[in-house]
């Protein structure tokens, strides 16, 4: 696996996208949902619809992303939607290289014919289940979902118009002034993995670089691309940019910065104090200090449900407390107490609480 041919890429155009994935999503990646929704609400109600639906329609689009010039910033974004017609912006940023070929073939008929039947409809849904039963990590679109995508297909020309309409607005009212304080720790995180790559293995590279995320055996790729991401952090986005040539954001938010800005209290020591404030989190983080364990063998141990356990996990990898292992195929999760984690969340305690008395 060390043979594997690593490549490097950088730039804001990823954390326009993965932004507003959080900013949709705030849950998901430990985020107050009521900061994410003040952001939101600055932008016009239309353009709010519209990155709202997109969320549906599109993953993070890093096979186009990766294509663009430098430097890959929003303006090049905007400036590279721009020169394609309207009709062909949702079919260049949703139709990566992984989307199942059946499920594609469906959309671009739906897109063509600026229609849909219920035949159509149901091959898409068969679709999306046959790709989620291939892969555990998707999920399908629920019935409300395949809806929405179905009708912004039949409009595709309508939506890739409004849809570029709407990331003008999105960086005007508030990614422009985000770009210019997140591109310095872009840059740095890039040199320190850089560094890193210099003496490690590549597992324990990316082991290092996503806070606790490990696979017993890669995606098979003859090519792998590593580029930062300060919105992403702690979690890592991964995806297929072109054939044999997979990509990793990983998180590039140092451990005493925050998301929010002007937030005076470290976003990693917050994280860190809500997962260790729960009885159930603290005694699965004690089991795994002693073995590694797999989610239903917690919930057997511990006699929770198995969702509870998969909720305690969760948060507990957001603080970057708990290593996660995956299996071939991505079928199974293997977890174990994270140490370094750890003693970083006991190191930023300490440290807060000392600058907090000196008043400094």
């Amino acid at each position: 696996m060390t043979s594997r041919a690593l490549q490097w890429d950088w730039g804001t155009a990823y954390d326009l996208f993965v932004s507003l994935a959080v900013l949709h999503d705030p849950a998901e990646f430990g985020v107050r949902g009521a900061w994410a929704a003040g952001v939101r609400a600055r932008l016009p109600a239309e353009s709010r619809e519209v990155l709202e639906r997109s969320q549906v329609l599109l993953h993070i689009p890093l096979h186009w992303i990766y294509t663009l010039p430098r430097p890959k910033d929003a303006t090049a974004v905007l400036w590279a939607l721009g020169q394609v017609s309207p009709a062909e912006r949702l079919p260049l940023l949703a139709l990566s290289p992984d989307v199942d070929a059946q499920l594609a073939e469906v959309l671009r008929q739906v897109a063509a014919n600026r229609a849909w039947s219920d035949s159509e409809r149901q091959a898409l849904a068969d679709a999306y289940h046959r790709a989620c039963s291939r892969d555990e990590a998707k999920e399908a679109p629920s019935a409300e979902k395949l809806e929405i995508i179905l009708a912004s297909w039949a409009e595709a020309e309508e939506f890739g118009e409004a849809l570029l309409q709407a990331l003008h607005s999105y960086y005007q009212l508030f990614f422009a002034e985000e770009e210019m304080r997140i591109g310095p720790a872009l840059e740095r995180a890039l040199a320190r993995a850089q560094e890193l790559a210099g003496g490690l293995n590549l597992f324990d590279l990316l082991e290092e670089l996503s806070q606790g995320l490990r696979f017993d055996v890669l995606p098979e790729a003859s090519e792998l691309v590593l580029a930062p991401s300060y919105w992403c952090t702690p979690l890592v986005v991964f995806g297929r940019v072109r054939a044999n040539r997979d990509m990793w954001l990983f998180g590039a938010r140092p451990p005493d910065a925050s998301l929010v800005p002007g937030e005076t209290v470290p976003e990693g020591l917050l994280r860190s104090l809500k997962a260790l404030s729960d009885p159930s989190r603290l005694r699965i983080l004690h089991d795994l200090s002693h073995e590694p364990l797999t989610p239903s063998e917690l919930a057997r141990r511990l006699r929770l449900r198995a969702p509870t356990v998969t909720h305690h996990l969760k948060i507990l990898r957001l603080a970057g407390l708990v290593q996660m292992t995956l299996g071939e195929a991505r079928t199974t999760k293997c977890y174990a107490t994270r140490p370094d984690g750890v003693a970083s969340a006991c190191a930023s305690l300490k440290e807060f609480l000392e600058k907090d008395e000196n008043g400094d």
